[in-house]
């Protein structure tokens, strides 16, 4: 393992002074306050609980065991952040896959910066902390900044003062959040992008919404692709007759088949006379391409 630094070093120290009980530090006024916040300390890992704030779910098992090889290997470069609960019991902040990887290779302590926060606090600081990872899906971002306007009473100018990005960016994140829950799903789990999702969020209906993503991952729609399928949908009319005409049942019925056989919403004119003409649209060689065998496919 590494070496430990000078300041590590010091810190095994100090978690000698915070396990006297005389020494208690509750606020940044108290007596020692003042050599233990700032400094690495090494805290026993059984006085460390996870915070119930996180709002990371999903940890990679792969990435975990990886992450504990390299602990194992260099040590611990980057010391996690917990705040005080009471005498020698501390909340994680942030860190918590150094913490769970750490654990895993049955470290008994671990270096830590330790803060003085109350629930609010220590709600936000995780909150802001994970949504500037670069590695969290786009909906555990939004459930974040959601967290962030339910629990901490943020406006979205606050929070883009706060996390460093445009009040766009935010609100583009936060209206991922109205699409089913089954989209979002898949896009955490990297079916679809974000891209993908802020295509569907413009059609209203789930049904239509899910209909749409169940056409990009059986055509491996790209998100070009996506948005003009749904300007497809919000702008062409399905069908064009006069104001008064009925239109047949067979055509209703038809319409669906084919649109969904395509992949498109298919455009159907129908004169008085009962003549039609049915219209598929394409956006590209490859969508055209892709067409052209389906037409061969049904011969």
């Amino acid at each position: 393992m590494a070496k430990a630094t000078k300041k590590q070093a010091l810190g095994r120290g100090l978690s000698a002074l915070l396990q006297d009980p005389s020494n208690d530090i509750k606020s940044v006024q108290d007596k020692n306050a003042d050599k233990v916040i700032g400094n690495i300390i090494e805290l026993s890992i059984n006085a460390i609980e996870v915070n119930p704030f996180q709002p990371r779910t999903n940890f990679n098992e792969e990435s975990l065991r990886e992450l504990a090889s390299s602990i194992k290997e260099l040590g611990i470069i980057q010391p996690i952040t917990v705040r005080k609960t009471g005498f020698n019991k501390y909340q994680l902040v942030s860190g918590e896959r150094r913490f769970k990887a750490s654990k895993n290779i049955g470290l008994e302590t671990i270096p830590s910066y330790i803060r003085i926060a109350n629930d609010q606090e220590s709600l936000e600081m995780a909150l802001v902390e994970n949504i500037q990872r670069q590695d969290l899906d786009a909906i555990e971002i939004a459930l974040s900044y959601q967290r962030l306007i339910d629990d901490i009473n943020l406006t979205q100018e606050q929070m883009s003062a706060r996390v460093g990005k445009k009040r766009s960016t935010i609100s583009n994140y936060l209206r991922l959040l109205k699409l089913d829950p089954i989209i979002q799903t898949g896009m955490r789990d990297g079916f679809i992008s974000m891209g993908h999702g802020r295509a569907l969020i413009n059609i209203e209906d789930p049904n239509k919404q899910l209909e749409i993503y169940e056409k990009i991952l059986s055509n491996k729609l790209s998100v070009r692709q996506t948005e003009q399928l749904v300007r497809n949908f919000k702008d062409h009319k399905v069908i064009s007759t006069h104001k008064n005409e009925e239109v047949p049942k067979y055509i209703k019925k038809g319409i669906k088949e084919i649109s969904e056989y395509f992949g498109h919403k298919i455009n159907v004119r129908v004169s008085k006379n009962g003549n039609g003409k049915i219209t598929i649209p394409f956006h590209s060689e490859e969508d055209f391409n892709r067409i052209k065998k389906l037409v061969q496919r049904a011969k």
